[in-house]
C-alpha cells in the first residue's frame, strides 16, 4: 500500500471540501475531512496528520482556535488558512503566530499544492530528526552491525550466538574496519552489558608502560609510582576487556597475559601478591597471527588462548554494496550533531562506490563528517570531498568507468520518485516494473 501523506482539510462548506479533496486525492495524498473544529482535533488525535489545511471563518469555533489547539499540542504540524477577503487581517495575525500559509478563496490550486509539498516535506524533516534522536545508538558508544553482504550476515549471526559465552574471541581485520564496535556489540547484548566494558590500544601504549596499564601497580614499584593503582584487567571485573591490537604486544608480556588467561589471577607491579578476576576477553588484529606465530613473534599457546572464536571483518572493498547503508547511518548520525539534516549528490554517491577505502570505514566516516562540515548548504557535493576520493573519482570519469548496476538502480528510483513527487505508484509505473518489485527494490537499499 502507497506510504500516503495525511492532510486534513477542515470548512463547513461541503462543496469546499468536496472539490479540494478531489484534487489533493490526484495527487497521491490520503485527505482527511472535517466541518468544524472539534471534529477535527478529534483526528489530529487518532491519525499521522501530516499538514492542515483550515477554513479561517466558520460557526461555533473558528479555524484560529484550531491553530491556537495544533500549536500548543502538535507544535510542529503545519497549519494552511483558506480565507475570504473580509478576514485577510486575521489570516495575517495567524501567520505571525506561525502559521504556515494563508490563501485567498478560491485559492490559486497549482501554488496550494506546491506551498503544501513543502510544509510536508519540512514536516517530515523534523519527525525524521525526532526519530533519529530515538533511534541512534548513543548509550554506551554502542552502533548498529550495518551491512547486508554475506560476510557480515555471518557475522551478526555469530555475535548472537557468542555474545553470552565465556569464551575468548579474536576479531580479525584491517584497520578502520570497525572491530571494536563489533566488540562493544558482542559486550552490550550479551549478559554482561552492565557490567565495564574496557578497551585498550596496545599499539598506542610504550613498551614501557604496557605491563603497569595491564595489570596496575603498587606505590614504589618504580619511578613515580607514587600511590597504588588498578590495572585495566581489574577494572574490566565482571565484565569485559577488549586487546585492540594485541598482536603489538611484545613476547615479555604475551608470556604473563597467557598466566593471567590460564589462572584468572593478575599480580600487580611491586608485589606478589595476587588477585583473582574474572572477566571475558575480546582481542583483535590487523595482523596475521598464525603467520606472526611462524616467524616467532607470536607465542602459538597465547594464540590458542585468545583463538577460540574467531571473527574475520571484510574490508568494505569487498562489501561496497553496504557503502550506502553505512553512508545513510553516518549522514543521520551528523545531521543530528549538526542540528541540519544533510544530503549527498548522486555524483558523491558514485565516487563513494567507485573508491577502495584503504582505511576501510573509519576513513568513510572520516570522510563524510569532513564534508558535512565543510558543506555550504545542506547538500553535500562533490567539491566537499577530499583530494584522494576526489582524484580517483576524477581520474575513473575520465576513463569512462562502468557504474554498477546497483548504483544505476538506485539513480533511477531516485529520479523516478523525484519526477512524480514521491509518488510511488507512479514512480513504479514509470520504471516499467509492479509496485512489488519496486517496493522490495527499496527495501534492498
Amino acid at each position: 500500500m502507497m506510504d500516503s501523506k495525511k492532510v486534513l482539510i477542515v470548512d463547513d462548506e461541503p462543496n469546499a471540501i468536496r472539490v479540494l479533496s478531489v484534487i489533493l486525492k490526484e495527487e497521491g495524498y490520503h485527505v482527511l475531512e472535517s466541518m468544524n473544529v472539534d471534529s477535527a482535533v478529534g483526528i489530529i488525535h487518532n491519525e499521522d496528520v501530516d499538514a492542515i489545511i483550515t477554513d479561517l471563518k466558520m460557526p461555533d469555533k473558528d479555524g484560529f482556535e484550531l491553530f491556537k489547539y495544533v500549536s500548543e499540542h502538535h507544535p510542529d504540524m503545519p497549519v494552511m488558512f483558506l480565507t475570504a477577503y473580509g478576514t485577510v487581517e486575521s489570516a495575517v495575525n495567524a501567520m505571525t503566530s506561525g502559521a504556515f500559509y494563508y490563501f485567498i478563496k478560491p485559492p490559486d490550486y497549482p501554488r496550494l499544492k506546491n506551498v503544501l509539498a513543502q510544509a510536508i516535506e519540512k514536516h517530515s524533516a523534523k519527525k525524521q530528526f525526532e526519530y533519529l534522536k530515538k533511534s541512534v545508538f548513543q548509550e554506551n558508544n554502542l552502533h548498529p552491525l550495518i551491512g547486508k553482504a554475506p560476510s557480515m550476515t555471518r557475522i551478526v549471526q555469530t555475535v548472537e550466538t557468542v555474545k553470552d559465552s565465556e569464551s575468548s574471541i579474536l576479531i580479525q581485520g584491517e584497520t578502520g574496519t570497525g572491530k571494536e564496535v563489533i566488540a562493544r556489540n558482542i559486550h552490550y547484548t550479551g549478559k554482561r552489558y552492565n557490567k565495564p566494558f574496557v578497551a585498550v590500544n596496545c599499539a598506542a601504549i610504550p613498551r614501557e608502560l604496557i605491563e603497569s596499564e595491564l595489570f596496575g601497580y603498587e606505590k614504589g614499584a618504580f619511578t613515580g609510582a607514587a600511590g597504588n593503582r588498578a590495572g585495566k584487567f581489574e577494572e574490566a571485573a565482571e565484565g569485559t576487556i577488549f586487546l585492540d591490537e594485541i598482536g603489538e604486544v611484545e613476547l615479555s608480556v604475551q608470556a604473563k597475559l597467557l598466566r593471567v588467561l590460564q589462572e584468572r589471577e593478575i599480580e600487580r607491579l611491586g608485589t606478589n601478591k595476587r588477585c583473582k578476576v574474572n572477566f571475558r576477553l575480546i582481542s583483535s588484529t590487523n595482523r596475521d597471527l598464525r603467520k606472526e606465530v611462524e616467524e616467532g613473534r607470536f607465542r602459538e599457546d597465547l594464540f590458542y588462548r585468545i583463538n577460540v572464536v574467531r571473527i574475520d571483518v571484510p574490508p568494505l572493498r569487498e562489501r561496497r554494496h553496504d557503502i550506502p547503508l553505512l553512508v545513510s547511518q553516518f549522514i543521520n548520525n551528523f545531521s543530528l550533531r549538526e542540528n541540519r539534516l544533510f544530503s549527498l549528490s548522486d555524483e558523491v554517491m558514485d565516487s563513494f562506490m567507485q573508491y577502495d577505502w584503504p582505511g576501510n570505514v573509519r576513513q568513510l566516516k572520516n570522510v563524510i563528517e569532513r564534508a558535512v562540515v565543510l558543506a555550504q548548504g545542506e547538500r553535500v557535493t562533490i567539491k566537499e570531498l577530499p583530494e584522494e576520493v576526489l582524484s580517483h573519482h576524477q581520474k575513473t570519469k575520465s576513463v569512462g568507468t562502468v557504474k554498477p548496476l546497483k548504483v544505476l538502480e538506485l539513480q533511477a528510483i531516485n529520479d523516478a520518485l523525484l519526477v512524480c513527487n514521491g509518488n510511488k505508484s507512479k514512480a513504479a509505473k514509470k520504471l516499467g516494473i509492479s509496485r512489488k518489485t519496486f517496493y522490495k527494490r527499496l527495501r534492498e537499499f
